[in-house]
């Protein structure tokens, strides 16, 4: 028997294994931008950590998905979208709260761990790319870290201005950015959902 479901096993099998790599990336990364991000009162190290929670999120629900009916798939990419777009508005909140409490953020530890966590989401960027044409999880996590390697590389642009300038207008900034970033992401992938239905 020619037909025997094989192929498509095996592709769920490799998108489980990507899954799970990326899922570890990311909660590694978030624990380690989270506690350097309140160390060095970096709203956008905060924010990118939070980003990185986002998408461990969505890789977990991708994960669950991965194999099951197309109704699953969907509804998953739905949580998925909704979760980045509460997220960002969270985000958004904290640069609120820490603009009025005028914090000193540390522009080293901004650049040295924008620097780690850009290596760390373009392996995982490299391994969601190749299946991203697929599933709608997949696209959606393949928005999710390509927007991140642009976040990382705010953070570190962020840094060098946050010690040239001695302000932590850069710093509040990029994390606004890493903000409209994920909730646009949010959007695009309900947006894809949308799609779907019709």
């Amino acid at each position: 028997m020619t037909d025997c479901g094989c192929e498509l096993e095996g592709e769920n099998d490799a998108q489980r294994k990507t899954l799970r790599v990326v899922l570890a990336i990311n909660s590694a990364m978030f624990c380690i931008e989270l506690t350097v991000g309140l160390l060095a009162s970096s709203t956008g190290l905060i924010a990118d950590s939070l980003d990185m929670l986002a998408d461990a999120s969505v890789y977990a629900i991708s994960l669950y998905a991965v194999g099951r009916a197309e109704i699953i798939r969907v509804r998953a990419a739905t949580v998925s979208g909704t979760l980045q777009i509460v997220l960002g508005v969270g985000v958004l909140l904290e640069a609120v709260r820490r603009f009025l409490g005028d914090s000193e953020p540390l522009g080293t530890a901004m650049i040295s761990t924008g620097f780690l966590a850009f290596a760390a989401n373009a392996i995982c960027l490299k391994l969601i790319s190749r299946h991203k044409g697929g599933d709608i999880n997949f696209r959606a996590s393949y928005i999710f870290s390509a927007n991140d390697v642009i976040a990382n590389i705010g953070v570190i642009v962020s840094g060098i201005l946050v010690l040239l300038l001695g302000s932590q207008l850069p710093d509040l900034m990029i994390a606004v950015l890493i903000a409209g970033i994920v909730v646009c992401g949010g959007v695009n992938i309900l947006r894809d959902v949308h799609r779907r239905k019709e």
